[in-house]
């Protein structure tokens, strides 16, 4: 069985439907595939239909961008309720500072001469529910101001760059409690990946678990074999589940193509039994309808 929990769709900011996303895992002979747009559950009625179609299980995700002493750090939630009005007034409190901070990305861009403007923009985003600073990098490209959003971060948009804004994230361990209440599975995303390895070390890590943390992200391509060994060293000593997972995000990240990184079915049962459900077929069904 071939399961890569950790992937997005142009709903928040990957490059491909959450239905054309399924049928990618499909033709990938991935068996799971967990959708995990950034802080929005709107794809998932999209997916879950196209996991029926092609019978592969669509397990319904979130990545909740969250702040853990000062550093921006991500926030895998599997299987939560998606009508917890909790969680959902968080997410939105979320997707609003995401849109707050756009405007004055755009502004600083304008500032350097570059034609930034709200309408070019929305061309760029197409659908997404949660616009940021991956879709300003997609406009950066389609301006052909720079190659790609690797270079649209390192020249403008990374934290400290002159087109950088910041915004809200939620508190950690506060969505961590959140997911949990929701019924859901909380599991931290690429850990050591980004800078966040200077927050996040084992104490912070069995901190965050005795709050609820279930588990680590451990095989990531922002993770090298060392920091692989340490992580799943941790996450061992501490009881912790251990994924791995593409963190697809279809042409907008080179390199990540799904199921380039799995998780152990033994894993996925596991998150399957924390979240108080069973082992099943090919599709998850949504527990109610999905909040957009």
């Amino acid at each position: 069985m071939r399961i890569d929990l950790h992937a997005h769709s142009d709903v928040s900011d990957g490059t491909a439907s959450p239905a054309e996303l399924v049928r990618a895992a499909a033709r990938a002979d991935l068996d799971v595939l967990a959708l995990t747009d950034h802080d929005t559950t709107a794809g998932w009625d999209e997916a879950l239909r196209a996991g029926e179609e092609v019978e592969i299980r669509v397990v319904p995700g979130i990545e909740i961008s969250t702040r853990y002493d000062g550093v921006g750090v991500h926030l895998l939630a599997y299987l939560p309720d998606a009508l917890d009005p909790a969680l959902q007034a968080e997410l939105a409190r979320i997707v609003a500072g995401r849109e707050d901070r756009v405007p004055g990305m755009l502004a600083r861009l304008r500032d350097l001469g570059i034609p930034a403007t709200a309408e070019a923009l929305a061309e760029a985003t197409g659908p997404a529910v949660a616009p940021g600073r991956p879709h300003v990098a997609d406009l950066l490209v389609r301006l052909g101001v720079v190659a790609d959003r690797d270079q649209a971060f390192a020249e403008y948009l990374a934290e400290g760059g002159p087109a950088f804004v910041d915004r809200y994230a939620a508190d950690l361990g506060a969505a961590i409690a959140l997911v949990r209440a929701a019924g859901g599975v909380p599991v931290l995303a690429h850990p050591w990946g980004r800078g966040s390895r200077r927050v996040l070390g084992r104490d912070a890590i069995a901190g965050l678990a005795a709050g609820g943390l279930a588990g680590l992200e451990v095989d990531h391509l922002d993770h090298d074999p060392e920091q692989r060994r340490e992580l799943r060293g941790i996450a061992d000593d501490l009881g912790m589940v251990v994924t791995g997972s593409s963190d697809h995000h279809g042409t907008g990240k080179v390199g990540h193509d799904l199921g380039c990184e799995t998780t152990a079915p033994a894993m996925w049962e596991r998150i399957q039994e924390l979240a108080g459900r069973a082992p099943a077929g090919p599709a998850e069904t949504p527990a109610g309808e999905v909040a957009r």
